[in-house]
């Protein structure tokens, strides 16, 4: 049996406990930045086993945050455990983690500009998701390529970056997770942006939010609710919507709720319900 991956990646070192995922890493251009980053790929359980079969993508932003404790600056999600987890129950996805760009964060996770903080550079971060970054990960790996196996993903601003991408190019992302996406952006742009931009094709949505984040964040994603309820998503395949009653503004919270999103994201059926609250 040959080696299901290429030589261009890198096996990444193990963190903690590794049961059964694949951690491959390597460096990759954005010319639309002229920068490089880390993308990391978690690879499911029966990846080298079943060399026959294709699988769904995740692309997901923060990748310094989600496996390894040692990069982040405040914790991990600590995805290996949790997609071992979910490949146990027959949940199998690639995960494309991919690194932010440090002081430059804000300014590719931000479509919209602050007054104060800046940003604008969102359409060069999905350009390069999409133009520059898929075709290496559908080439590399054995993917399923189409809208409705492709999903993206994140956390505060990357959970902002995520939706806009989402919508803004429906026609490549079948669905997003948005965990306590960061509405307050741009004076809540990206709440005006859906409202003034009808569509046709709309992406289906995990969305969530702590009950312990400030009153202000709360407000905002239930605002979005309203509005993705006004402009066709309900419960069901469209919309999936947790509040999480202990959860705050942090990796471990997000990683914790991160095992809801997934199946929703994988296969469009909610996983529990698909509107009400998590402990």
């Amino acid at each position: 049996m040959t080696d299901p991956i290429p030589p261009r990646w890198r096996p990444y070192p193990t963190v903690g406990s590794n049961p059964g995922i694949d951690l491959v890493v390597r460096r990759v251009l954005s010319p639309q930045f002229h920068n490089f980053r880390n993308v990391m790929v978690a690879l499911p359980p029966s990846y080298r086993g079943d060399q026959e079969r294709r699988y769904p993508v995740v692309y997901m932003q923060d990748g310094q945050n989600l496996f390894d404790p040692t990069t982040s600056y405040a914790g991990a999600w600590n995805l290996t455990a949790i997609l071992a987890r979910l490949a146990g129950d027959g949940i199998e996805a690639l995960v494309v983690a991919i690194a932010n760009a440090g002081k430059r964060r804000i300014y590719e996770y931000a479509p919209f500009a602050d007054r104060r903080h800046g940003g604008g550079g969102g359409d060069r971060y999905v350009a390069f998701v999409i133009d520059t970054l898929k075709p290496i990960i559908d080439r590399d790996f054995r993917t399923l390529r189409d809208r409705a196996h492709t999903a993206i993903a994140g956390s505060s601003m990357g959970g902002l970056i995520s939706l806009y991408a989402a919508f803004h190019r429906a026609d490549v992302f079948g669905a997003v997770g948005a965990l306590s996406p960061s509405l307050w952006f741009g004076e809540r742009a990206f709440l005006r942006y859906l409202r003034s931009h009808p569509r046709i094709v709309s992406p289906r949505v995990h969305l969530d939010i702590g009950l312990h984040e400030p009153s202000h964040a709360v407000a905002d994603v239930r605002a979005l609710r309203e509005t993705l309820e006004k402009v066709g998503h309900t419960g069901g395949s469209g919309l999936q919507y947790l509040e999480d009653e202990t959860g705050a503004h942090d990796e471990e919270t997000w990683g914790r709720r991160f095992s809801r999103a997934m199946p929703f994201l994988v296969s469009g059926a909610p996983s529990g319900s698909s509107d009400g609250q998590t402990g």
